[in-house]
């Protein structure tokens, strides 16, 4: 029953018919709907649906339920967070959340403004007509909210996200900051929720992120041999970490190093004017530095795209070097310490996601507690050269230390590899190699990669813990 219950949770749906919406996995899928039902439980409990007076019930409801859940909106999308000492998740991993309760508060604020269009039809059209309603002071404030934050719904979306996202941070800052103003005019009862989710926004993105989590430093920038990546790369010296104060408590910058799989905001000024405010997230795809080093080596590998990485590529492409402002790191270590803590670590790679692994990889060859422990890392790559980001020699080294190195065929040429069967073919002959394998031995795996690479990796763990394995799966991938 365990076993099939924890398989149960793994799995991951396949995306919606027509709308091509992406599922996540069972485990976040329950989360989600138990948020839901909570909210449905106090927007209907002890509502008397005999009478027309339930509409207006449920509208009044609907409002008092948006502004209680703005603190947990705003908490979940902090970079900075008290959530994620609680759950070892940081702010990338609950996004989806933060998006879902998103939906949720357009959805409310729906149903708040629809019940009171229904009051005005029912109890006041006869002696006020709808013009006249809807610009009383208060309610022209709250038409005024409802219309920033369903904007904020729509430029949300990933298909806007992907389309234009630097609208989409542009729009989110300033729509979400209007409609805090907004509502806290529109009615008194919403101030205190307001006062606390405008309280996490300015400790996150004023206090914290642009004095102390900002670092800049001078950058080298390479285009790559494929001409589509650029390869940013800095250095600098290690301050050592405060071990008391509120650096300890807090946290320092990039002067300070960073851990394997985490992630830097980057800013890169020089581009053009429009890019001084813009920051975007990227992992680091350099090894951390070790303890007691004093000099670290950073690199970034951006695959170009279009909006900003379209940009740093043609920039890159006459400037060899710029000055970049890094706003970090963040990133929770989840996926890392599941694999230091197996007998079997497997990391799948898609294109760019080699940029999580090879990080994560070195981590675990240079571990110092390894023993006997079986590491694999499985890279797919759509063309040959793309094995050059991270070059010949580096992955030389990770096999001379004992990985077990699977680079399938470029798929733009041979077709996309079963990665599934190789993910089972690698874990029996792993375990056939592991010392002391038995039923019980620990096997970790983590992908990062396209959303179809990452569900079948997630899918084919689902079936090994049917099958009756020891199997753990991480996916590390921005949910933005």
């Amino acid at each position: 029953m365990r076993r099939w219950l924890k398989a149960t949770l793994m799995y991951q749906p396949p995306p919606v018919p027509i709308l091509h919406r992406i599922m996540p996995e069972n485990s976040t899928t329950f989360c989600v709907l138990a948020l839901l039902a909570l909210n449905i439980f106090y927007l209907l409990y002890h509502v008397d649906f005999s009478t027309l007076t339930s509409i207006e019930v449920i509208a009044g409801r609907s409002g008092l339920l948006f502004v209680a859940n703005l603190p947990w909106l705003y908490m979940l999308a902090a970079k900075n967070q008290p959530l994620k000492a609680l759950t070892g998740h940081s702010y990338e991993n609950l996004n989806l959340l933060h998006r879902r309760q998103g939906e949720l508060l357009c959805f409310l604020a729906v149903i708040h403004f629809s019940g009171m269009l229904f009051a005005w039809w029912r109890a006041l059209r006869p002696f006020l007509t709808l013009y006249r309603f809807l610009t009383f002071k208060y309610i022209l404030l709250g038409d005024c909210a409802f219309v920033a934050y369903e904007v904020l719904y729509f430029t949300s979306l990933s298909s806007f996200r992907e389309w234009w996202y630097e609208m989409f941070l542009a729009s989110h800052v300033f729509l979400q900051a209007a409609g805090l103003v907004l509502l806290f005019f529109h009615h008194f009862r919403s101030r205190p929720y307001v006062g606390a989710s405008l309280a996490i926004f300015l400790l996150d993105r004023i206090v914290w992120r642009m004095n102390i989590k900002t670092k800049t430093v001078r950058a080298d920038l390479l285009v790559m041999k494929d001409g589509e990546t650029v390869k940013v790369s800095a250095d600098w010296s290690v301050s050592p970490r405060s071990r008391t104060g509120w650096r300890f408590w807090l946290g320092g910058n990039m002067s300070h190093g960073w851990e394997a799989s985490q992630h830097v905001f980057l800013t890169v000024p020089g581009i053009s004017k429009q890019h001084v405010l813009q920051c975007h997230p990227m992992t680091i795809a350099s090894a951390a530095p070790e303890p007691g080093q004093d000099h670290a080596w950073f690199n970034l590998i951006i695959r170009a795209k279009s909006g900003f990485s379209r940009d740093l590529l043609h920039y890159a492409q006459d400037h060899a070097s710029t000055k970049i402002r890094l706003d970090g790191p963040y990133g929770s270590l989840h996926a890392l310490d599941m694999l230091h803590a197996s007998d079997i670590s497997i990391v799948v790679a898609g294109g760019s996601g080699i940029a999580v692994a090879y990080p994560m990889i070195w981590s675990l060859l240079h571990s110092e507690s390894r023993h006997g422990q079986q590491i694999c890392l499985i890279s797919v790559v759509q063309d040959a050269s793309h094995t050059h980001w991270l070059g010949t020699e580096r992955l030389q080294e990770l096999k001379t230390l004992g990985l077990h190195l699977i680079t399938p065929p470029p798929s733009r040429k041979y077709g996309r590899p079963d990665v599934a069967a190789l993910l089972c073919d690698n874990v029996h002959q792993l375990l056939d190699h592991a010392e002391c394998a038995d039923d019980d031995s620990k096997i970790s795996v983590v992908v990062s990669g396209p959303d179809s690479l990452n569900r079948s990796v997630r899918n084919t763990c689902s079936r090994l813990v049917r099958e009756g394995l020891n199997v753990d799966v991480a996916v590390e991938k921005f949910g933005w």
